[in-house]
């Protein structure tokens, strides 16, 4: 019969909130469980059974605890090769040569290139990678605006979104061109429990729409037209119609540069009109404006992967799901201060004039 292993109050104290603590090593709290059964007056052989060990391992778990104690059950630094460690001068050459640019005829470093240039494997590169967060493969795109009014133009939308003026309407106003009405060669396959839904890849065109949508950014409300096709004349009869929808009231249009909205006939009815001024957003800086947000979520939530065997069947879904958000219709708060947006439009002109080409 082994002798009981002799443990004190401190020693029982820390054993138990070892074997307690939910995040634990696994392997660290049985040897704990060993040690505590142990002091219980436990055989070995019965300490074995209930924790599916070997007598061995419960002896040499025992003799780890006499010779160090409490310290002696932390974990031990495995054992194995120390070849195939990389030495630090090695990663930061990875690093370095991984933001440098690629050889050429190439548009980014891979693993394997970059394996091949250290003797590495590209599984060792990847780690080395991962680990200092590099993703070479990850490309974003991006667009910043270089409108000379930048400034002015961001604190004035901003100012709009943040303290709009008393007793006025302010709505964000642009179109989603060239919607597809496009019908599946093959009939959808709906949703099952365990399997997505399907569709074919290809695909018959029935023709384009174009949408018009006026966001009020107090209510959330969406005023929309869609149209086939894309002039001047549709958005004048289209701003007409918002005009219609807020009669009497100072009326705020927050729209982008595109050419249509500012021809000689819109800028004639806007003189006809004092009460409407529009407010242009910076060029290359379509973000600004609230209702690409609900063109966004259009597009997920009513355009994507479905059916429409007509330009009528397209039209009649578009105004179906407006409806319905104008039933419940959901403003967008802004937060963030024309000040920030500044800031970081500079810091990011400094930024692509020092850039690497």
């Amino acid at each position: 019969m082994s002798r009981a292993v002799e443990i004190d109050a401190v020693q029982r104290r820390t054993l138990e909130k070892l074997v307690a603590r939910p995040t634990a090593h696994a392997g660290h709290v049985r040897r704990a469980r060993v040690i505590l059964l142990s002091a219980a007056g436990e055989s070995g052989i019965e300490i074995a059974k209930r924790l599916a060990l070997s007598p061995e391992q419960v002896s040499r778990i025992r003799r780890r605890f006499c010779e160090g104690g409490v310290e002696g059950l932390k974990e031990r630094p495995k054992a194995g090769r120390k070849d195939h460690a990389v030495s630090a001068a090695t990663i930061e050459g990875i690093i370095q040569t991984a933001l440098s640019p690629p050889p050429p005829g190439r548009t980014r470093w891979t693993t394997r290139l970059l394996g091949a240039k250290f003797k590495l494997t590209s599984a060792t590169v990847a780690g080395i990678l991962q680990k200092n967060g590099l993703k070479p493969h990850l490309v974003r795109t991006y667009k910043v605006s270089r409108d000379p009014a930048f400034v002015a133009k961001v604190k004035d939308v901003v100012g709009l979104y943040l303290q709009p003026p008393e007793n006025a309407i302010v709505v964000s106003v642009d179109e989603k061109t060239s919607i597809q009405a496009l019908e599946r060669t093959q009939l959808p396959l709906p949703l099952r429990q365990g399997r997505a839904a399907r569709h074919t890849h290809d695909y018959k065109r029935h023709g384009v729409l174009d949408l018009y949508a006026a966001m009020n950014i107090a209510t959330g409300e969406v005023a929309h037209a869609c149209t086939e096709s894309h002039t001047a004349a549709d958005f004048l009869g289209f701003m007409k119609l918002v005009a219609r929808q807020y009669p009497r009231r100072e009326l705020h249009v927050i729209l982008d540069n595109s050419s249509t909205h500012s021809t000689p006939k819109i800028q004639q009815w806007l003189k006809q009109n004092p009460r409407i001024r529009f407010h242009y957003t910076p060029t290359s800086a379509s973000w600004l404006n609230q209702v690409e947000g609900f063109f966004g979520i259009l597009a997920k939530q009513s355009l994507r992967a479905t059916d429409f065997p007509s330009k009528k069947a397209l039209r009649a879904h578009i105004e179906a799901y407006i409806t319905h958000w104008n039933n419940e219709p959901t403003p967008f708060i802004w937060t963030k201060p024309a000040a920030a947006i500044i800031r970081s439009h500079r810091r990011m002109l400094d930024r692509i004039s020092q850039a690497v080409h």
